[in-house]
């Protein structure tokens, strides 16, 4: 039998969609659990674990009782072994520090581990970077390069390595973000560490990159060109992000960097909404979506903005998507696509094709999306 490990940090990415950047903290995940949050990080578990059916009889996968693996696995039929069982019916990092210690000591191969950037500093904390892991995002911040693009590309490189197929290995950079900061729009991020991750261009993400200070004129002359085109009586639901930013700088008006802001006949409607902001005001009024990728990962949707979900998209339709970015961004990408990750296949599928990309005031550039 083949070994692997599992650690699922059940509470993974509740604060996204309910506009709280993220779950850090007791008291911000039972405000998450009031607006109505529900667990992203059980369904991408097994998003992930599907792509290993094929060697399911052949490995052994060595996991934490309940939702922290066990119940995901099973359910799926794979054999597992329970090596921690956490005391607390909500998990916190502690369990998954003391998880991935236990699952260590058992000499797996890979160790998969289900979050976001917290649940990989917790993983280093733990293993250092002596075991092998790979990291399935479910989290809301997600700019460590320990994670695949998606939990099916995650599952898909796993496959790989259980398989015994040449993967390469190399030590990727732990990193975090201070989440009260990031909740008063401060960006302070923090490298904790490296982990040692399979790598193939392929399956995982880069980390992500900030924007270079000298682009700020191109910036402010995007936004000047989408102020100047803006329609009456359209509801203009803008996305996270410095270039977005500058939109709102243009239109003086009050904004959030790492949040989604709504506008209208260039008034405030709504300053970091969350989804159910946005389904409220898209089932209104006509809407607009105005997006920008995260700098060296390309993602249009998946990452930090997970309050756009596929339900806001459906309403707002793929023609009435507005993409901006700096020429830099689009460059970084060495002609990869921008890429999509709504965790809806048929909403993914539907954004797929090429669009026009604002890149300054009068200029655009055709450039490619796909869903992950």
């Amino acid at each position: 039998m083949r070994k692997i490990g599992l650690i699922v940090n059940p509470i993974a990415g509740m604060g996204g969609k309910v506009g709280l950047k993220g779950t850090d903290g007791t008291h911000i995940l039972d405000k998450a659990i009031r607006l109505g949050a529900i667990p992203e990080a059980p369904a991408k578990t097994i998003k992930a674990l599907e792509k290993l059916l094929p060697v399911r009889d052949r490995l052994l996968i060595v996991t934490c009782s309940g939702n922290m693996g066990q119940e995901e696995a099973e359910n799926l039929g794979f054999q597992t072994k329970i090596v921690y069982k956490p005391k607390k019916t909500i998990t916190d990092s502690n369990d998954t520090k003391l998880a991935a210690k236990k699952i260590k000591e058992e000499e797996v191969e890979l160790l998969l581990f289900v979050g976001g950037d917290g649940t990989a500093r917790d993983v280093y904390e733990s293993v250092g970077n002596r075991q092998l892991v790979l990291g399935i995002p479910a989290g809301v911040k997600i700019h460590s390069p320990v994670y695949a693009n998606t939990p099916e590309k995650a599952g898909e490189l796993a496959l790989l390595c259980v398989m015994g197929k040449n993967i390469a290995v190399r030590e990727e950079e732990v990193v975090d973000i201070d989440e009260e900061a990031f909740r008063r729009d401060m960006v302070r991020t923090q490298l904790y560490g490296y982990l040692k991750v399979p790598v193939d261009k392929k399956f995982m993400q880069n980390k992500k990159a900030p924007t270079p200070l000298g682009e700020e004129a191109t910036q402010k002359a995007i936004a000047l060109d989408i102020v100047d085109h803006m329609e009456k009586e359209i509801c203009y639901i803008i996305g996270p992000g410095t270039t977005t930013r500058a939109i709102m700088q243009a239109l003086r008006l009050p904004y959030t960097l790492l949040g989604v802001d709504v506008v209208m006949n260039r008034k405030i409607m709504k300053k970091d909404a969350s989804e159910s902001d946005l389904l409220n005001y898209v089932n209104q009024y006509p809407s607009k979506l105005i997006l920008t990728p995260t700098g060296g990962q390309g993602y249009l949707l998946g990452r930090g903005n997970q309050q756009i979900s596929g339900d806001v998209i459906k309403k707002v339709g793929k023609e009435n998507i507005i993409i901006v970015s700096t020429n830099s961004k689009i460059i970084e990408l060495r002609g990869k696509p921008l890429l999509v990750y709504t965790g809806d296949k048929k909403v993914d599928e539907m954004l797929k094709g090429y669009y026009r990309v604002k890149v300054g005031y009068g200029m655009e550039v055709m450039y490619r999306v796909e869903g992950e």
